[in-house]
């Protein structure tokens, strides 16, 4: 089993998202031994955002036709395109940032998201190219955003689990602590659940091992 880790907050050491995302990697490491363990630091070595360069291949040209700006953008998204299709687990540390995601998450996420490699348009609708994945997301925030009405400010978790579900991936699991910012009583509260939750989802199989029992 091939495990992608993707942390994205620029905090460093001082980042909750990241200590839960080694938690989290930790404990499926436990659960699952043979797990094979891939790092993606996106505050250190994140994409460029789209522009001409990056979205050349994109645009119908040919790859004679590319510029050497174009396809060193091309490579370094199909560098992590692959990278992501070859996992079977990614756990990702999002952060909200302004009611949304850090730019660099939103950056590697417009490389992955690839008509033809992740999802398709058909005469039916768009089809998600992507199955058999899990996708844990560690998702962090300062203040409280679940349940209504404060929910409709969320375009952090409800914006992560459409793309991946946009491109095929049904097991979505969300790791959440909020409200880290609002004392330190509530942030314990937050950190102790959020870890609860951990231990119980990291003892879960993927949907392939579902698949596999049931066969």
């Amino acid at each position: 089993m091939k495990l992608l880790h993707i942390d994205s907050s620029p905090l460093g050491s001082a980042s909750v998202s990241r200590a839960l995302t080694l938690k989290v990697v930790d404990g499926w490491k436990a659960s699952h031994p043979a797990t094979m363990v891939e790092y993606l630091d996106l505050a250190v070595d994140s994409p460029s955002h789209l522009d001409m360069d990056s979205l050349g291949f994109r645009l119908g040209t040919e790859a004679s036709e590319l510029t050497p700006a174009q396809k060193r953008e091309n490579a370094i998204s199909e560098k992590l395109v692959t990278q992501f299709l070859e996992a079977d687990v990614a756990v990702i540390g999002a952060p909200m940032f302004n009611f949304s995601v850090p730019s660099q998450l939103k950056a590697w996420i417009d490389r992955i998201a690839q008509a033809g490699r992740t999802f398709r348009y058909t005469e039916s609708g768009p089809e998600g190219l992507v199955k058999g994945k899990t996708v844990v997301i560690v998702s962090t925030r300062g203040g409280m955003y679940s349940g209504l009405p404060v929910e409709a400010l969320d375009h952090q978790e409800s914006y992560l689990a459409s793309v991946f579900r946009f491109v095929g991936i049904t097991d979505v699991r969300i790791v959440r602590a909020e409200g880290l910012a609002m004392g330190d009583a509530v942030k314990a509260g937050a950190l102790a659940a959020a870890e609860a939750n951990i231990r119980i989802l990291t003892q879960q199989g993927t949907n392939d091992d579902k698949d596999s029992a049931a066969a």
